[in-house]
């Protein structure tokens, strides 16, 4: 009888151990990728790229792209609180600095103005696409093309550039997936994006 209570209580806490290994192993997980971090991240590079609205009221970028997530508040009781403090993203390496010097001179000169008249909008993987070629001047055209061409080139090599400042160059996927989100989210009143099929929508 002995026997058997020692093999019941045994194989309890062999069940409870198991779930709370895979209980930590999700929290890890959801950890390891600090997706708030890299919106607030992704927040303060689009406003510097963009600058700021005229009239427009200050949001976070906590506030625009989080809601209660469950598992991080888990992970808040489970992970050490130093640990969770020192989450954060790097935006400020020499070569995400310089690629972020040219964006915001293309944005004043070009992209700006083109982004209010439809010619271009903001796709769904965190590039810019033409839209509307005809919302430009003949003679303006070739110039679009190349501007779009330069931009998007830029975007991809920032979004590496910051996972590889982090240490995590497996991150680059979700960077973009990020910023993608975020470009829209930032966006002024007027301007296109795709949704997630692909259909051009006007904020």
């Amino acid at each position: 009888m002995e026997k058997t209570n020692l093999n019941k209580r045994i194989a309890r806490n062999g069940l409870l151990f198991g779930g709370l290994t895979v209980l930590v192993a999700c929290v890890t997980i959801n950890v390891y990728f600090p997706e708030a971090a890299a919106e607030r991240a992704a927040d303060r590079f689009i406003q510097d790229v963009i600058g700021p609205e005229e009239g427009a009221d200050e949001v976070s970028g906590a506030a625009l792209g989080s809601g209660f997530n469950p598992l991080a508040a888990l992970a808040g009781i489970l992970i050490p609180s130093a640990h969770a403090q020192s989450v954060d993203i790097d935006i400020e390496s020499p070569q995400i600095n310089a690629i972020k010097q040219r964006m915001v001179q293309r944005q004043r000169e070009h992209l700006a103005d083109w982004l209010d008249a439809g010619a271009i909008g903001l796709d769904n993987t965190g590039l810019i696409a033409i839209r509307d070629r005809s919302a430009v001047s003949l003679a303006a055209r070739r110039r679009l093309e190349q501007v779009v061409a330069e931009e998007n080139a830029d975007r991809r090599a920032v979004y590496r550039e910051i996972a590889v400042a982090n240490g995590h160059p497996e991150w680059e996927e979700r960077i973009r997936e990020t910023f993608a989100e975020r470009w829209v989210a930032n966006a002024r009143d007027g301007w296109y994006y795709q949704d997630d099929s692909g259909n051009w929508q006007r904020k």
